[in-house]
């Protein structure tokens, strides 16, 4: 049996008192009707959240859910939102164009965006008489940080006879001095039809370098790409892949195709967050890896419960900047709302038009994987 020691007067206690959650910090407590409104809500993430952490999440969980109502707001949560917001305050849930045309559709007057920043730009410039809101302005993301509209713009100039086409990672600044915007659903669908709009052979993709590589393997379109990434998914390496395979004999690996050419070569299936998801829950493969944000293994995982998962993941630390904590801020003071100059607006809503004018996809496009990487030219 433990001694017990008496500290006697004066004496610290030997643990320090507990600091108070940040529920609590906003005057939100775990009482009775806090329990009845959030107990349904807990087996969507007990693989995630012990019962011990519950009593700390709840309060923050019914205040934000309550907010909403009061103020005809909805949340848009990405893939890579932790469960607890995924599953949990998330009214549409899914990769950053599905939840922009959703944005665009949702009768509400708020919109709060579980995501980076360019996705909550993406929100606005289709639904420009709502109000967006970011939960925190330091959620940023790497890639579309690489380019600006004065990067694009120089482009044009140097290759004037040649479409551009911009991933919609990026900056309303950027679409807007595009030709058509694509995702990585349907980057190939989009280069393809460009170049045949334009009677070229050859496209330029910004920003991401390793989305550009891909779809160039795909394609028999000649593309040019800038020297831009996502640092969650470059560091990801054809190693990785086979230390995978070794130490985890018939694991299914999937990859994103913002990974590099290498990794998609070595994978048994690419494709966009839609995709991947889609293959999970159509294959139910024994065991399987995702090669893309941690979170997302996570909604994918919880979504696919007889599924094994290995997870191997990388963090986006943009992503995580976003919490529960900070989206019910948001709703109580109105921080921070996102704005758009107009002109700039109309014309990256353009190349958004642009492309959702192509013939919409049954479903996402898959990456073939095994093919060998291609070296393409820098527009820089």
């Amino acid at each position: 049996m433990a001694r017990l020691i008496d500290s006697g007067p004066g004496c610290p206690t030997p643990t320090p008192l507990r600091g108070a959650s940040a529920a609590e910090a906003r005057g939100l407590s775990y009482d009775d009707a806090v329990k009845a409104e959030t107990d349904a809500l807990y087996p969507l993430v007990q693989d995630f959240i012990t019962p011990m952490e519950w009593p700390a999440i709840a309060p923050l969980v019914a205040a934000i859910n309550r907010l909403k109502k009061e103020k005809n707001a909805v949340i848009l949560a990405h893939n890579y939102m932790t469960p607890d917001i995924f599953q949990l305050v998330g009214d549409f849930r899914g990769d950053s164009l599905q939840l922009a045309r959703e944005a665009a559709n949702v009768d509400a007057d708020i919109i709060v965006q579980a995501g980076v920043h360019f996705m909550a730009e993406t929100s606005k410039i289709l639904a420009p008489e709502k109000t967006v809101l970011i939960p925190d302005t330091r959620a940023g993301c790497s890639l579309a940080a690489s380019i600006t509209g004065a990067d694009v713009r120089l482009i044009k100039e140097k290759f004037p006879n040649y479409p551009i086409v911009t991933y919609v990672n990026c900056t309303a600044e950027v679409k807007a001095e595009c030709h058509i915007t694509c995702t990585s659903s349907n980057a190939a669908q989009v280069v393809e039809a460009i170049a045949a709009e334009w009677n070229t052979d050859t496209v330029i993709l910004v920003p991401d370098q390793y989305l550009a590589k891909n779809v160039a393997a795909q394609t028999g379109i000649r593309v040019m790409t800038w020297p831009g990434a996502c640092e969650v998914h470059e560091m990801f390496s054809a190693d990785d892949v086979e230390q995978l395979r070794e130490a985890h004999p018939g694991v299914v690996i999937l990859a994103h195709p913002e990974c590099p050419p290498d990794v998609l070569e070595a994978s048994d299936f690419a494709g966009s967050t839609s995709a991947l998801a889609n293959y999970v829950a159509e294959e139910s493969p024994n065991k399987v890896v995702l090669l893309t944000e941690c979170s997302m293994s996570d909604n994918v995982a919880s979504a696919n419960p007889g599924v094994n998962f290995i997870r191997p993941c990388n963090l986006c630390p943009h992503m995580k900047r976003i919490t529960l904590e900070n989206i019910y801020d948001c709703l109580v003071t109105g921080e921070y709302e996102v704005l758009i100059p107009e002109d700039v607006r109309i014309r990256a809503k353009q190349a958004l038009d642009a492309m959702m004018a192509l013939p919409k996809m049954a479903k996402p496009l898959a990456f073939k994987t095994g093919l060998k990487p291609l070296e393409i030219e820098m527009v820089v």
